[in-house]
């Protein structure tokens, strides 16, 4: 299958018509298009793979819908979705395919992937293999001591991703301990270590390169912290892995071939969480219910690469970003997921979502007139309660948000988890509906507040409502349910992506500043003379101020 190529977003038939239907719908009012459609709610309510999205809530009627869901026809994200399964190049400036998919697969599912599908299958092996040693603390350090504590040290996606599913699911965890190392600030592993004994910790170190600066130098430092802790050199393979294609630089590191685990150039880090990145979860909750977490993302997969566009969950979130990014003029969207195990959703969802979208020229090269990859932010739901949703309901500007809850908790039935849900369905539609001047200042006269007091003080409470949102829920967080939520989020991004016609899946964006940040480093071996083609005035400033702090 030839590789479709990504065309603009304004150049769609239906990008017109969307623009005008916009205009309208800018002062609509969400309750009234309930009123005029008593079939709403079951008409913008999907479902798939243990999920259920709620998007009655939005600034849309039957005849955007439908013209969002003809956009993306025009935009043939179908035909698009087929070209990502069958592993069509679609990482267009780096010549690869994007195969995340084929990490949670159960078969190959076209003929030129099989190579691949063994050799992931391979590796899955080898993941089992080290998950079920280590989750039964079956391997021993070089005192002859269990292992009880693994550290996965990585950054980015070699970091956020595992480091969120472990704290998803930790009603799943089993007796070793999983912590998480990204910061290249020294406290970030001090604070570790500092839990923990040389003998009983082992280190997989996530780095495709073996020569990530942020995570080499943590695992250099974690090496010298394994040797200082009584380990000969001739010891460390007791106590390192290593994800990586990089096995010359791992051995001289000290980890033997057989230890390390490979990942490939088809697979961002932000995807990769499927892989052999994932291993510390799978240590931390067993081999079962990592392969159930598999099985979740595979299912949202099936849902995506067959449902039509009307009712394809993943494509209408999608759709939904367009349309408020696009039409309505919103730069930002908000994620709240009711549930603690869930506080880190946002952190992980901010890579994949702004890392992979936030481009400024098309897949050709072009310089876009338009706005891409909105800015995501968020957090755990009744914390930010306490805190931004003060601007959600109050503000200026609206953000168009998602709210996600689990029905039930492993804890059983509680007041608390009531109370927590409760709140959920209630932001949600506090924002819908609002409050009036008129309704505030009847609540104030029933306090007991004069007329004239009451008059003053409305204005502050009144709440203009008509803020549009989502809700996901699921019967509980589960492995299945967690992997098919990531799943649902990437393939929403990929949508997104081929809407605004740009390539998701590489990140220049951040290459420079690596770029420059080895420059910087090595003026700050030059004591007071700078090279001024290196350093701009302000920049070496700051250095001699560092300087001062640290070599005088």
């Amino acid at each position: 299958m030839a590789s479709p190529t990504a065309g603009l977003l304004t150049e769609l038939p239906s990008f017109n018509t969307l623009t005008a239907l916009s205009s309208g719908l800018r002062s609509a009012n969400i309750s009234r298009l309930f009123e005029q459609n008593e079939n709403r709610v079951r008409e913008f309510t999907l479902h798939a793979a243990g999920l259920t999205l709620d998007f009655s809530k939005h600034l849309l009627d039957r005849t955007s819908h439908a013209a969002l869901v003809q956009l993306g026809s025009e935009a043939d994200l179908q035909g698009k979705a087929a070209a990502l399964f069958a592993g069509d190049p679609l990482n267009s400036t780096e010549n690869r395919p994007a195969l995340h998919t084929l990490l949670r697969a159960t078969q190959a599912g076209a003929a030129q992937l099989e190579a691949k599908f063994e050799e992931v299958s391979a590796v899955r092996q080898s993941m089992k293999k080290w998950a079920d040693k280590l989750y039964g603390q079956q391997h021993r350090g070089h005192s002859g001591e269990l292992i009880t504590d693994v550290v996965n040290i990585g950054i980015g996606g070699s970091d956020l991703g595992p480091r969120l599913v472990t704290d998803a699911l930790k009603p799943f965890h089993g007796p070793t301990r999983c912590h998480y190392v990204a910061n290249v600030d020294p406290h970030d592993l001090a604070d570790t270590l500092a839990q923990l004994q040389p003998a009983s910790t082992l280190f997989i170190i996530c780095s495709k390169s073996f020569n990530t600066e942020e995570t080499l130098s943590n695992a250099l430092a974690a090496r010298r912290w394994m040797l200082d802790g009584g380990a000969d050199a001739s010891e460390l393979n007791k106590h390192f892995l290593a994800t990586t294609t990089n096995l010359s630089a791992a051995q001289e590191f000290g980890i033997a071939p057989e230890n390390c685990l490979p990942l490939w150039d088809w697979v961002g880090g932000r995807y990769s969480v499927w892989s052999a990145v994932g291993l510390s979860c799978a240590i931390a909750v067993g081999w079962q219910n990592f392969a159930e977490f598999l099985a979740g993302a595979e299912a949202m997969d099936h849902h995506f690469a067959d449902a039509e566009e009307s009712v394809n969950m993943p494509m209408t979130m999608s759709l939904l970003e367009v349309w408020y990014c696009n039409f309505l003029g919103n730069s930002n969207h908000v994620v709240l997921p009711y549930a603690q195990h869930l506080r880190l959703l946002p952190d992980f969802l901010q890579q994949l979502t702004m890392e992979s979208n936030g481009k400024r020229v098309s897949e050709a090269g072009q310089a876009l007139d338009y706005d891409t990859g909105p800015v995501l932010w968020g957090s755990a739901g009744t914390m930010g309660q306490h805190s931004f949703h003060q601007l959600l309901h109050q503000g200026t500007r609206y953000s168009p948000a998602d709210f996600i809850a689990p029905l039930t908790t492993h804890l059983g039935e509680s007041e608390q988890h009531r109370m927590l849900v409760a709140n959920c369905f209630a932001q949600s539609r506090t924002l819908m509906v609002g409050r009036s001047a008129l309704d505030a200042k009847k609540s104030l006269l029933e306090r007991g507040l004069t007329e004239a007091e009451a008059a003053r003080l409305a204005p502050h409470l009144a709440m203009p409502g008509n803020r549009p949102s989502s809700t996901i829920t699921m019967e509980s967080l589960t492995p299945q349910t967690l992997g098919a939520l990531i799943a649902l989020y990437e393939h929403r991004t990929f949508c997104s992506g081929q809407l605004w016609g740009i390539n998701p899946f590489d990140q220049w964006g951040v290459e420079l500043g690596k770029e420059i940040g080895r420059e910087v480093l090595s003026q700050m071996a030059v004591t007071k003379v700078y090279d001024r083609a290196v350093l701009d005035p302000s920049t070496a400033q700051l250095l001699a101020r560092w300087q001062e702090s640290n070599l005088e």
